[in-house]
């Protein structure tokens, strides 16, 4: 394995005159479409593994959203026309002479990950699903059976977050904990958080839907967006000491009768499509200042696939240098595979330090690279600890939370 260590260079994370970090919440379409692709992926695997003992070729990871139709209204509205989902990609579909229910499978995980994410929406009455999977390719069936990498491909992971990284996730999350529901059934999940950081001061702008049938009037709908700022504002400064300023809803023309009203919860209903891989990398954020990759990770099968594996295995060593490694304070972690390589071999990895002032890359470079190796030699348990959760994809730190 081809390790190469070397200082990180410019400005550190979180130190330029500007920042911008994005991240789209649980009930956005784009994200909605990640969930349902791992989901789907996960029900397979559990099939799979019981069934057979072992997990079988496959690869979920096209899942697209067209938006149904909806008239949102203060203290009702109706879902007009259902949202359209279509699961497609690749799958073991019969083995040792079982038909194995891909659709099944589909269908149903797909409505109980909608009943358990979005508490207006009527998984049965406002969603139609339909399962487009096939057989794969005998070539990547065959890799497959090998653990060798399917795909050439990258990933690429950092640590640690920077303040403006870690207010957005915490906003975020708060903002869509049970918890809020229950107390607040008014607020949707489909909440989007663009954090801008410009010297020291913090601006973010929250899109938060807002649940008709719980808010009676404009002036409810009001005093929602202004809880919405209360709740935010809570949980960035659990975080943050930084000047901060937040916005909600600021595409509301409530002269002209548009605000953003709900009937279940999510801008799905209507105004936005959604599709697997264009929202959220790995750690749960979208950071045009950090090193980022267009890989999609969600839906894709966790023993071979390295566009999934390497975003993950980055992630996890970059977050492992920083902790281990006495004098760095920021590491950068990037993997290459090759197709029909072994997925725990990758051509490069690339690991860029920064250290303390005093020490270097080189001197950290014998350790690094343990390290490194430690968390390839054991790439092949990913699969188990997604399939029960411990580690997973959207969220960070990737494993244990």
């Amino acid at each position: 394995m081809d390790v190469c260590v070397t200082d990180l260079e410019g400005p550190g994370a979180g130190t330029g005159e500007v920042e911008i970090v994005e991240r789209k919440g649980l009930g956005h379409p784009d994200t909605l479409c990640d969930a349902l692709a791992e989901e789907f992926g996960r029900a397979l695997c559990r099939w799979y593994q019981e069934r057979f003992g072992r997990l079988l070729h496959h690869n979920v990871d096209k899942v697209l959203l067209s938006g149904g139709a909806a008239r949102p209204a203060f203290g009702g509205g109706e879902v007009l026309a259902p949202i359209e989902l279509f699961l497609a990609g690749r799958a073991t579909t019969e083995c040792e002479g079982v038909q194995i229910p891909v659709e099944d499978l589909a269908v149903e995980g797909s409505r109980a990950l909608l009943r358990a994410r979005l508490h207006a929406l009527d998984a049965d009455a406002h969603v139609r699903i339909h399962c487009l999977v096939h057989p794969g390719a005998a070539e990547l069936v065959d890799l497959y059976g090998q653990a060798l990498a399917n795909d050439t491909s990258c990933g690429v992971g950092y640590a640690p977050l920077s303040d403006l990284e870690r207010v957005v996730l915490r906003v975020e999350g708060e903002l869509n904990t049970g918890e809020a529901k229950r107390v607040h059934p008014q607020l949707g999940e489909d909440v989007k958080v663009m954090g801008v950081r410009r010297g020291e001061r913090i601006a973010l702008t929250v899109a938060c839907a807002v649940v008709g049938r719980h808010c009676a009037s404009l002036a409810d709908y009001r005093e929602s967006t202004r809880l919405v700022a209360a709740l935010a504002e809570r949980a960035a400064r659990a975080e943050t000491a930084r000047p901060l300023e937040i916005e909600v809803n600021t595409g509301d023309r409530p002269e002209r009768g548009s605000v953003y009203l709900t009937v279940t919860g999510t801008s799905a209903e209507a105004g936005d499509d959604g599709e697997a891989g264009r929202g959220n990398r790995v750690n749960g954020l979208i950071t045009p200042y950090r090193p980022m990759t267009l890989e999609s990770v969600a839906g894709k099968n966790p023993v071979t696939h390295v566009g999934k594996l390497y975003n993950i295995a980055a992630g996890l060593v970059a977050a492992s240098l920083v902790e281990e490694l006495p004098g760095v304070s920021e590491a950068e972690c990037r993997l290459v595979s090759r197709i029909g390589r072994p997925v725990a071999d990758p051509q490069v990895a690339d690991v860029r330090l920064r250290c303390a002032r005093g020490g270097d890359a080189a001197g950290q470079a014998p350790a690094a690279r343990e390290i490194v190796r430690r968390h390839l030699d054991r790439i092949d348990s990913y699969a188990g600890e997604l399939i029960e959760g411990s580690l997973a994809i959207d969220r960070w730190p990737l494993r244990g939370a």
